[in-house]
């Protein structure tokens, strides 16, 4: 009879863990991004060059740290430039500022709709996640982000 109570609460445990894990899980995948600063550093006739500084806000009550991020700038449906974010940590119910760069191929101020859009590696303790990212910055945002006009 006792072996059976712990097995019991061995399958109790398991149940709230990954019930917990799940959640968790679920609530990373919500990580929000919004742009904090850009900055132009140069432009010629290939492109733009810019640093970029993002937020994120970790909205579980996990511990995530990230690699090195590449992430897309998207314009009316196509990629016109990329760049690169530095390893980061996300501390539980908190925000990072997080620092980049990134190119752009074109100098254009025809751009209507704008979308970074890129896949964050979190490592954990016994795995790793991706999580995609999409940030829609408003109008104002993506001239100061993209064109600096």
């Amino acid at each position: 009879m006792e072996s059976s109570k712990k097995a019991g609460v061995i399958v109790l445990f398991i149940l709230g863990m990954s019930i917990f894990g799940y959640s968790q899980y679920a609530s990373a995948s919500q990580i929000g991004v919004s742009i904090s600063q850009s900055e132009l550093l140069d432009e010629n006739d290939v492109g733009s060059n810019y640093n970029v500084e993002l937020q994120f806000d970790n909205p579980s009550l996990l511990f995530l740290s990230a690699g090195e991020t590449e992430f897309f700038v998207i314009s009316n449906d196509e990629i016109i430039g990329k760049g690169n974010l530095e390893s980061f940590t996300l501390q539980p119910l908190d925000s990072s500022f997080v620092k980049g760069t990134f190119h752009t191929d074109v100098n254009s101020d025809e751009a209507q709709s704008v979308k970074i859009s890129g896949v964050t590696k979190y490592d954990m303790l016994i795995t790793s996640i991706d999580v995609p990212f999409v940030y829609y910055p408003t109008e104002e945002q993506a001239r100061e982000f993209i064109h600096q006009n």
